[in-house]
């Protein structure tokens, strides 16, 4: 059974949104199949806005989350649409193009169908990857990945990371040691949701009563 997790309390209201993947859902017709990542995008950040429309989200606090494709809609939507004013990346996508000959042999032509033949289509791979629109990312955005990751290999997390802390982006990198495409020990399970709770409780200024405290890089001082 899955471990039984003492998450802490915060005292503001909170409105989760959560989406499913399109291409989970349905078949998409080959027109969208290939833009499947930024339909995603789409997707959530028209799901984030219409909260705020209902006034059930704060805009100033509106927070991404997600993991492996989850985590690539998660930084390309912060570097790619001006909704979100947070992340956390959970060994999640920063560059395409390195993924198509980092990852395993299983899912090594699994870009093909989402995104276009590589190497003849690398200028989409290359357009499409939040590593290379470092210009545009504002948001601080956590990091959390596998060490032993070969999906999404560790360098993708790392590459990030680098890149914001030189452009003096709030940030931090969380590497877990042992774990590989999604966490599996309950110690790292319990560590990721309060790292994710310690980062955007400090990143947004919510004071609460938390001995967990997550060192963030480039963190602006009150």
């Amino acid at each position: 059974p899955p471990p039984i997790l003492d998450l802490p309390q915060i005292r503001q209201t909170r409105c989760d949104l959560r989406w499913i993947h399109r291409s989970r859902t349905e078949l998409p017709p080959p027109a969208i199949l290939l833009n499947i990542d930024f339909v995603d995008v789409d997707d959530v950040c028209a799901g984030a806005q219409y909260l705020v429309e209902q006034g059930l989200a704060d805009a100033n606090r509106l927070c991404i989350d997600g993991g492996s494709a989850g985590g690539f809609t998660t930084l390309a939507a912060l570097a790619f649409r001006d909704v979100f004013t947070a992340g956390c990346s959970m060994y999640g996508v920063a560059d395409l193009t390195a993924l198509a000959g980092d990852t395993h042999k299983f899912e090594s032509r699994y870009l093909d169908g989402l995104v276009g033949l590589y190497p003849k289509d690398e200028a989409i791979y290359k357009e499409r990857s939040p590593i290379e629109s470092i210009d545009t990312l504002k948001c601080p955005i956590l990091l959390l990945q596998g060490d032993e990751d070969k999906i999404v290999p560790p360098n993708q997390s790392e590459m990030m990371h680098g890149a914001l802390l030189e452009k003096g982006i709030m940030t931090c990198l969380k590497m877990y040691e042992g774990e590989q495409h999604g966490f599996r020990k309950a110690e790292n399970i319990q560590d990721a949701l309060d790292s994710e709770l310690s980062f955007f409780r400090q990143v947004f200024g919510i004071d609460v009563d938390d001995e967990y405290e997550l060192k963030i890089d480039n963190m602006k001082q009150k």
